[in-house]
């Protein structure tokens, strides 16, 4: 019985779209006992005996049933009257999303099984079949505004700062990055033809084979003796490539930190648990609480590699959940200075329950407070320093929250 538990913000479907909330894996030892005990039972009363066992270890498991005799009826008078052939698995999935989708909440979301291969894919960073460009939009056309390290975008010589005009003799012109990036996305091995703009006045067109990419999570650099980590989602190697950024800007004998999460939707709890403890000695990062009472109390890991050394995180409107609890919890504690504009404001926690046939449920189980009890739902983290960065700033290649980041630390 696995349960995930959540809390991401529009994990993304492009590495430039930043995503979509915050995971933190959580394998029950109960699947063993549940399925240990249901052997021998052979199957009798067994939602009786599922939440019997499940209330050993503490976990809710429902028996509750309900009508579906309507639901019956309408599929019977809709076989009956309609013209057409019914595509019956179709069918039941959109009842099973249907009923999700009412319960009004719009974090508990029902995935089909190809949904919740892409959320995960998106999650982990494996974008599959691409050239390994960010693209992003730059006075209202799509861009690239980042080439990743020894791809098909590298060895084809495109440039951060290409126009793109066509893709595969579409005109993409005014198109969102979104749609800009799927049209390049496809089978590994397959070709794309894309057509950019390029200063003074250039037009070239490149033909890329896609290979499999991986936009790692977190990258390092150092500028002028100030160490710049940046984070773009917590997912299974945040924390080790977090820790390693650390000890290497540590090596370095950086003079500060600026830990950059504009964009961050969030990703597994427990990663943000181990980015904190780069700040934090094993100190409560957030807790959780369902009705108002806390169920849960997470802390940060106890590295704290760069506990000493001055620090500012960046965060934007797109930072969500897990960037907003590690933010949130240094912010408390006095850690980080944080500079920006006010977050997303997502306060809940959701788990991923697997269904039938690959499908998943992502469900809302709480919501989470700083160690200060602040719940953000709505309200975002406000940063303690409120900087802009508009539309020219980034046209112009301007980056105004960096700099202010850089003036705080002395740089």
């Amino acid at each position: 019985m696995r349960g995930k538990r959540v809390a991401v913000h529009n994990p993304v479907a492009s590495p430039s779209e930043q995503p979509n909330r915050g995971i933190s894996k959580n394998m029950y030892f109960l699947t063993i006992a549940v399925v240990a005990v249901v052997g021998f039972v052979a199957g009798t009363r067994q939602n009786e005996m599922y939440s019997a066992v499940g209330s050993l270890f503490g976990i809710t498991i429902s028996t509750d049933t309900i009508d579906t005799s309507s639901l019956q009826t309408t599929f019977q008078r809709l076989q009956e009257n309609y013209d057409g052939e019914l595509d019956v698995p179709s069918l039941i999935e959109g009842a099973n999303r249907g009923l999700v989708e009412a319960v009004g909440d719009e974090y508990t979301v029902f995935m089909s099984a190809e949904e919740a291969e892409q959320f995960d894919k998106d999650l982990s960073g494996n974008i599959g079949g691409g050239i390994g460009a960010e693209i992003g939009v730059r006075s209202d056309q799509p861009t690239i505004l980042r080439i990743l390290a020894d791809t098909p975008a590298e060895k084809s010589g495109l440039r951060a700062g290409d126009v793109i005009r066509m893709v595969n003799s579409e005109d993409v012109s005014g198109w969102n990055a979104h749609d800009t990036a799927m049209a390049i996305r496809g089978d590994i091995g397959t070709t794309v033809k894309i057509t950019v703009y390029r200063e003074p006045g250039e037009e070239q067109e490149f033909s890329i084979t896609r290979a499999e990419i991986t936009n790692p999570s977190v990258e390092s650099e150092v500028q002028g003796g100030i160490g710049i980590v940046t984070i773009r989602r917590f997912d299974g190697e945040t924390s080790s490539l977090a820790e390693q950024a650390a000890e290497d800007l540590k090596r370095q004998n950086v003079t500060g930190v600026i830990v950059d999460m504009r964009g961050n939707g969030g990703g597994y709890l427990t990663a943000a648990e181990d980015v904190a403890g780069i700040w934090l000695d094993n100190q409560v990062i957030v807790t959780e609480r369902q009705g108002g009472k806390v169920v849960e109390e997470l802390k940060s890991g106890s590295s704290s590699i760069l506990a000493d050394i001055p620090t500012v995180v960046l965060v934007n409107e797109s930072s969500a959940s897990a960037s907003e609890i590690v933010a949130g919890a240094l912010q408390d504690y006095g850690k980080a200075e944080i500079i920006g504009a006010q977050t997303f404001g997502k306060g809940t926690v959701q788990k991923l329950v697997p269904l039938e046939r690959g499908a998943e449920l992502k469900v809302t189980i709480a919501r989470w407070y700083t160690p200060k009890g602040r719940n953000i739902t709505s309200e975002g983290i406000a940063p303690d320093q409120d900087v802009e960065l508009t539309a020219d700033d980034a046209n112009e290649g301007e980056d105004p929250q960096l700099d202010a980041a850089k003036a705080f630390l002395g740089g």
